[in-house]
C-alpha cells in the first residue's frame, strides 16, 4: 500500500525568485539580439569590416605609429555604442509599438527588471563583440598598453551613456523615428565622433564641440589608454558620467511603455 504524504503534489504557483526572472529575460533578449541580421550587421560585421579596411590599406591619415593601434580603441568604441544605442534604441522602439513591453510590464518582472535584463543583455553582447574584435586587432599587428582598469571603466561609463540615450530615444519616439533616428546618430558619429579620423584633422572650434560627445569621449580615453599609455583619463571619464546620468535619468522620467 502506498502512502502518500499530504501536500507533496501540491501547485505552488507563483512567480520565480527575481533574480531567475531577470537571469531568464536577459538571455532571451541576447538570443533575440544575435539571430536580428540587422542588429549583427549593426553590432560585428560593420565594426569589423571597417577594423580590417582601414587596417590594412592606407585611406586615413592616422598619424604616428600603426593605424591598427590608432583604430582599435575607435571601433572598440564605436562597437559599443552600435549595441548600447542603435541596437537597442532600435529593438525596444518596436517592441513599444507592437505592445510587447506592455505586456511585459503586466508579468511579474518588474520594470526595473526589464531595464535591468536589457542592460545585461547589452554587456553580454558588447564582451562578444569586444573579444572578436580584440581577436582580430591582435592579427593584424595591434600591440596595446595602458590600465585595464581605466579601459573598464571606461566601457562601462560609455555603455551606461549610449544605454540611457538609446532608451530615451526608444520611449518617447514612434518605432520608424526612431530606426531613422538611431541610423542617422550612428552615421553621424562614426564620421564625426574620432572613431576613424582623428579629431585633429577638424577645426579648433569644431574640435572643442566634438570633443563633448559620448562617442568622441569614449574613443579618445581608449586611444589614449591603449595606444598611448595613459593614466585614468579623469576628463573623459567626466563626460561620459554626465552623459550616463543625464541618459538615465531622463529615459527613467520621460520613458513611455505604449
Amino acid at each position: 500500500m502506498t502512502t502518500t504524504v499530504p501536500g507533496t503534489y501540491t501547485p505552488a504557483p507563483g512567480a520565480a525568485p527575481l533574480p531567475r526572472m531577470i537571469a531568464a529575460q536577459a538571455a532571451l533578449e541576447t538570443k533575440m539580439l544575435l539571430r536580428n541580421g540587422e542588429q549583427l550587421l549593426l553590432t560585428v560585421v560593420i565594426p569589423t569590416l571597417l577594423l580590417v579596411l582601414f587596417s590594412s590599406v592606407d585611406i586615413v591619415d592616422t598619424g604616428k605609429g600603426k593605424s591598427v593601434d590608432f583604430l582599435t580603441p575607435g571601433i572598440l568604441a564605436l562597437a559599443v555604442m552600435s549595441t548600447a544605442f542603435t541596437g537597442q534604441a532600435i529593438a525596444t522602439g518596436f517592441e513599444r509599438r507592437y505592445g510587447v513591453l506592455k505586456r511585459l510590464a503586466s508579468s511579474p518582472l518588474p520594470r526595473w527588471g526589464l531595464m535591468t535584463a536589457k542592460t545585461a543583455s547589452v554587456l553580454v553582447t558588447e564582451i562578444l563583440q569586444i573579444i572578436l574584435l580584440t581577436a582580430i586587432a591582435f592579427a593584424l599587428g595591434w600591440s596595446p598598453h595602458g590600465n585595464p582598469v581605466a579601459v573598464f571603466l571606461l566601457l562601462i561609463l560609455g555603455t551606461a551613456a549610449f544605454s540611457g540615450l538609446g532608451l530615451l530615444m526608444a520611449g518617447t519616439l514612434k518605432a520608424e523615428a526612431t530606426l531613422a533616428a538611431a541610423n542617422l546618430v550612428f552615421l553621424l558619429l562614426l564620421v564625426g565622433g574620432g572613431v576613424i579620423v582623428p579629431m585633429d584633422k577638424y577645426p579648433s572650434g569644431v574640435q572643442d564641440v566634438l570633443g563633448l560627445l559620448p562617442i568622441s569621449a569614449l574613443s579618445d580615453g581608449l586611444r589614449d589608454v591603449l595606444q598611448h599609455g595613459a593614466g585614468m583619463p579623469w576628463g573623459d571619464l567626466g563626460i561620459l558620467g554626465v552623459w550616463a546620468v543625464v541618459g538615465l535619468g531622463a529615459a527613467g522620467k520621460f520613458f513611455r511603455w505604449e
